[in-house]
Protein backbone atom coordinates (compact mmCIF):
# COMPACT_ATOMS: atom_id res chain seq x y z
CA UNK A 1 0.00 0.00 0.00
CA UNK A 2 2.94 2.27 0.50
CA UNK A 3 4.19 1.81 -2.78
CA UNK A 4 1.18 2.76 -4.05
CA UNK A 5 0.35 5.93 -2.09
CA UNK A 6 4.26 6.91 -3.56
CA UNK A 7 3.29 5.91 -7.03
CA UNK A 8 -0.14 8.23 -6.77
CA UNK A 9 1.88 10.97 -5.34
CA UNK A 10 4.04 10.93 -8.25
CA UNK A 11 1.19 10.84 -10.77
CA UNK A 12 -0.38 14.19 -8.65
CA UNK A 13 3.31 15.90 -8.62
CA UNK A 14 2.89 15.59 -12.63
CA UNK A 15 -0.28 16.63 -12.80
CA UNK A 16 0.11 19.44 -10.37
CA UNK A 17 3.59 20.41 -12.62
CA UNK A 18 1.23 20.40 -16.10
CA UNK A 19 -1.33 22.28 -14.77
CA UNK A 20 1.04 24.60 -13.62
CA UNK A 21 2.84 24.88 -16.86
CA UNK A 22 -0.91 25.21 -18.30
CA UNK A 23 -1.45 28.29 -16.15
CA UNK A 24 1.56 30.16 -16.62
CA UNK A 25 0.85 30.02 -20.87
CA UNK A 26 -2.60 31.34 -20.27
CA UNK A 27 -1.33 34.20 -18.06
CA UNK A 28 1.12 35.37 -20.84
CA UNK A 29 -1.53 34.53 -23.74
CA UNK A 30 -3.66 37.08 -21.67
CA UNK A 31 -1.51 39.54 -21.03
CA UNK A 32 -0.40 39.82 -24.40
CA UNK A 33 -3.86 39.62 -26.07
CA UNK A 34 -4.53 42.49 -23.11
CA UNK A 35 -1.30 44.68 -24.88
CA UNK A 36 -2.44 43.59 -28.58
CA UNK A 37 -5.87 45.33 -27.62
CA UNK A 38 -3.75 48.39 -26.13
CA UNK A 39 -1.76 48.62 -29.33
CA UNK A 40 -5.02 48.65 -31.34
CA UNK A 41 -6.60 51.38 -29.12
CA UNK A 42 -3.70 53.77 -29.59
CA UNK A 43 -3.35 53.02 -32.85
CA UNK A 44 -7.08 53.96 -33.61
CA UNK A 45 -6.79 56.97 -31.54
CA UNK A 46 -3.59 58.12 -33.65
CA UNK A 47 -5.35 57.80 -36.81
CA UNK A 48 -8.47 59.50 -35.34
CA UNK A 49 -6.15 62.31 -34.20
CA UNK A 50 -4.56 62.75 -37.89
CA UNK A 51 -8.06 62.95 -39.55
CA UNK A 52 -8.76 65.72 -37.22
CA UNK A 53 -5.39 67.72 -37.54
CA UNK A 54 -6.24 66.96 -41.29
CA UNK A 55 -9.84 68.50 -41.17
CA UNK A 56 -8.63 71.56 -39.12
CA UNK A 57 -5.76 72.49 -41.64
CA UNK A 58 -7.80 71.55 -45.08
CA UNK A 59 -8.78 74.82 -44.97
CA UNK A 60 -5.80 76.30 -44.21
CA UNK A 61 -2.98 76.88 -47.02
CA UNK A 62 0.69 78.09 -45.40
CA UNK A 63 1.00 81.15 -47.43
CA UNK A 64 -2.69 82.09 -46.50
CA UNK A 65 -1.27 82.23 -42.75
CA UNK A 66 1.70 84.42 -43.72
CA UNK A 67 -0.68 87.16 -45.81
CA UNK A 68 -2.95 86.89 -42.82
CA UNK A 69 0.05 87.70 -40.33
CA UNK A 70 1.25 90.27 -42.62
CA UNK A 71 -2.43 91.60 -42.77
CA UNK A 72 -2.72 91.68 -39.34
CA UNK A 73 0.79 93.22 -38.59
CA UNK A 74 -0.04 96.19 -41.02
CA UNK A 75 -3.27 96.97 -39.41
CA UNK A 76 -1.14 96.77 -35.85
CA UNK A 77 1.17 99.50 -37.59
CA UNK A 78 -1.40 101.44 -38.55
CA UNK A 79 -3.67 101.65 -35.01
CA UNK A 80 0.12 102.45 -33.96
CA UNK A 81 0.28 105.24 -36.05
CA UNK A 82 -3.79 107.17 -35.28
CA UNK A 83 -2.98 106.36 -31.67
CA UNK A 84 0.61 108.52 -32.41
CA UNK A 85 -1.48 110.96 -34.42
CA UNK A 86 -4.07 111.51 -31.87
CA UNK A 87 -1.79 111.95 -29.00
CA UNK A 88 0.28 114.53 -30.53
CA UNK A 89 -0.58 118.13 -28.65
CA UNK A 90 -2.82 120.02 -30.83
CA UNK A 91 -0.41 123.60 -30.77
CA UNK A 92 -3.41 126.10 -31.16
CA UNK A 93 -0.38 128.90 -31.62
CA UNK A 94 1.40 127.20 -28.38
CA UNK A 95 4.33 125.89 -30.21
CA UNK A 96 7.99 126.61 -28.47
CA UNK A 97 11.20 125.86 -29.42
CA UNK A 98 12.52 123.04 -26.97
CA UNK A 99 16.07 124.75 -27.29
CA UNK A 100 15.09 128.26 -26.64
CA UNK A 101 13.00 127.01 -23.28
CA UNK A 102 15.93 125.35 -22.38
CA UNK A 103 18.05 128.70 -22.75
CA UNK A 104 15.76 130.39 -20.91
CA UNK A 105 15.85 128.14 -17.60
CA UNK A 106 18.99 128.19 -17.56
CA UNK A 107 19.42 131.94 -17.32
CA UNK A 108 16.46 131.91 -14.77
CA UNK A 109 18.45 129.55 -12.63
CA UNK A 110 21.83 131.51 -13.42
CA UNK A 111 20.35 134.78 -11.84
CA UNK A 112 19.00 133.29 -9.22
CA UNK A 113 22.13 131.52 -7.94
CA UNK A 114 24.40 134.93 -8.56
CA UNK A 115 21.84 136.56 -6.63
CA UNK A 116 21.93 134.04 -3.46
CA UNK A 117 25.60 134.31 -4.22
CA UNK A 118 25.72 138.27 -3.41
CA UNK A 119 23.29 137.52 -0.54
CA UNK A 120 25.73 135.12 1.44
CA UNK A 121 27.19 137.33 4.65
CA UNK A 122 29.80 137.28 6.51
CA UNK A 123 31.02 135.35 9.21
CA UNK A 124 29.97 138.01 12.52
CA UNK A 125 26.38 136.81 11.13
CA UNK A 126 27.29 133.12 11.36
CA UNK A 127 25.52 131.88 15.08
CA UNK A 128 27.65 130.06 17.36
CA UNK A 129 26.78 127.29 19.46
CA UNK A 130 26.49 128.07 23.36
CA UNK A 131 29.19 127.19 25.15
CA UNK A 132 28.53 125.37 28.84
CA UNK A 133 29.27 127.38 31.69
CA UNK A 134 30.76 124.11 33.63
CA UNK A 135 33.90 124.18 35.06
CA UNK A 136 35.71 120.42 34.38
CA UNK A 137 38.01 119.94 36.96
CA UNK A 138 41.25 120.06 35.58
CA UNK A 139 42.53 116.94 38.19
CA UNK A 140 41.42 113.54 37.91
CA UNK A 141 39.29 112.52 41.14
CA UNK A 142 38.88 115.73 41.71
CA UNK A 143 35.04 116.90 41.46
CA UNK A 144 33.10 118.81 43.46
CA UNK A 145 30.28 119.90 40.89
CA UNK A 146 27.42 118.21 41.03
CA UNK A 147 26.00 118.43 37.63
CA UNK A 148 25.17 115.26 35.87
CA UNK A 149 27.83 115.35 33.18
CA UNK A 150 30.82 116.26 35.28
CA UNK A 151 29.80 113.79 38.38
CA UNK A 152 29.54 110.94 35.77
CA UNK A 153 33.06 111.63 34.26
CA UNK A 154 34.34 112.24 37.89
CA UNK A 155 32.58 108.83 39.27
CA UNK A 156 33.60 106.51 36.13
CA UNK A 157 37.06 107.60 36.21
CA UNK A 158 37.50 107.43 40.23
CA UNK A 159 36.08 103.77 39.70
CA UNK A 160 38.56 103.17 36.62
CA UNK A 161 41.70 104.33 39.10
CA UNK A 162 40.26 102.04 41.90
CA UNK A 163 39.69 98.96 39.51
CA UNK A 164 43.43 99.64 38.46
CA UNK A 165 44.78 100.03 41.97
CA UNK A 166 42.71 96.57 42.78
CA UNK A 167 44.54 95.02 39.47
CA UNK A 168 47.94 96.08 40.61
CA UNK A 169 47.42 94.57 44.25
CA UNK A 170 46.51 91.27 43.20
CA UNK A 171 49.69 91.13 40.74
CA UNK A 172 52.11 92.09 43.73
CA UNK A 173 50.33 89.73 45.99
CA UNK A 174 50.58 86.95 42.79
CA UNK A 175 54.46 87.64 42.29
Amino acid sequence: AALQALKRKKRYEKQLAQIDGTLSTIEFQREALENANTNTEVLKNMGFAAKAMKAAHDNMDIDKVDELMQDIAEQQELADEISTAISKPVGFGEEFDEDELMAELEELEQEELDKNLLEISGPETVPLPNVPSISIPSKPGFCQDSHSFVFFYCFTAKKKEEEEDDDMKELEAWA
